[in-house]
């Protein structure tokens, strides 16, 4: 049992060891280091100081965004419990503001609405997630769909 939990924690920090940082202040600091120390510094700054979301937010900070996907955090700065309420139900004027914000067809409105009522748990971990942190998780759950991710890319 020893080994297998050896052989996951190695496995993770191997595969971490390619992964990119992503944006924000942590990321320009170690710009062009490799390796799992420089990254997880990366994302430590990045968390302590929660610029990542700032710069996706305003395309700053090394981070691209799109021009709707900045519109899309602005309007969850305001309306964040009611986008939670109509995301968990999978249906609502915030749920259908966010789509229209992001630019979704009406033919893919549907399963916009269904992958973030889907995956509301991970979007919204706990009561205190911050707007930031829910439209990081929209993007990153929009760029993994095949047919939605074209709305939020850079």
């Amino acid at each position: 049992m020893k080994k297998l939990i050896a052989g996951a924690i190695l496995l993770g920090a191997s595969s971490m060891a390619f992964a990119q940082p992503g944006c924000g202040v942590g990321a320009m600091i170690w710009k062009g280091q490799s390796g799992v120390a420089p990254h997880v510094l990366a994302a430590t700054t990045n968390g302590t100081f929660g610029n990542q979301t700032f710069g996706m937010t305003t395309g700053t900070l090394g981070c691209q965004t799109n021009q709707s996907v900045q519109s899309m955090a602005m309007y969850m700065d305001s309306n964040i419990d009611k986008v939670a309420r109509d995301m968990s139900r999978g249906n609502g004027e915030n749920l259908e503001t966010l789509a229209v914000l992001l630019g979704v067809d009406a033919a893919d409105r549907e399963a916009f609405r269904k992958v973030l009522q889907d995956n509301f748990a991970s979007i919204f971990p706990n009561s205190d997630t911050t707007s930031g942190e829910a439209v990081d998780a929209i993007v990153s759950l929009l760029e993994q769909n095949e047919s939605l991710s074209k709305y939020v890319a850079a």
